[in-house]
């Protein structure tokens, strides 16, 4: 049964993105995680463009434990670079996975920045 969990997380990402939609004044925040890494952009997807983007890639990660306080890091920036492009409200697309752990670092992050949504 190896791919009950990922068939799981398909069906749920579906079921969001019938409810959610980014628009120029609202774009969506989405985000994806790796086994090593977490990214996120905001998105209009009117035109289909990535408007803002931010991931792990470029903070040091020194040991496994530290994956939340990385996230919030990537919330936070993304947040600064949201608000030098002039978005302020976005939807957020938790694209599947459950709002616990690095997504919910990230997102506490991006509200710390000032990011509403």
């Amino acid at each position: 049964m190896p791919g009950i969990k990922k068939n799981r997380k398909k069906s749920i990402h579906k079921k969001i993105r019938q409810k959610i939609f980014g628009t120029i004044q609202k774009p969506r925040l989405s985000v994806y995680k790796s086994n090593k890494n977490i990214y996120c952009q905001i998105i209009d997807d009117n035109q289909s463009h990535t408007i803002v983007s931010s991931s792990s890639l470029n903070f040091k990660q020194e040991n496994i434990n530290a994956t939340k306080k990385v996230a919030k890091e990537v919330g936070k920036v993304l947040a600064e670079k949201a608000k030098k492009k002039g978005i302020e409200h976005v939807v957020f697309d938790r694209s599947g996975y459950l709002y616990h752990g690095q997504v919910q670092s990230l997102a506490e992050g991006a509200r710390e920045q000032g990011l509403k949504f």
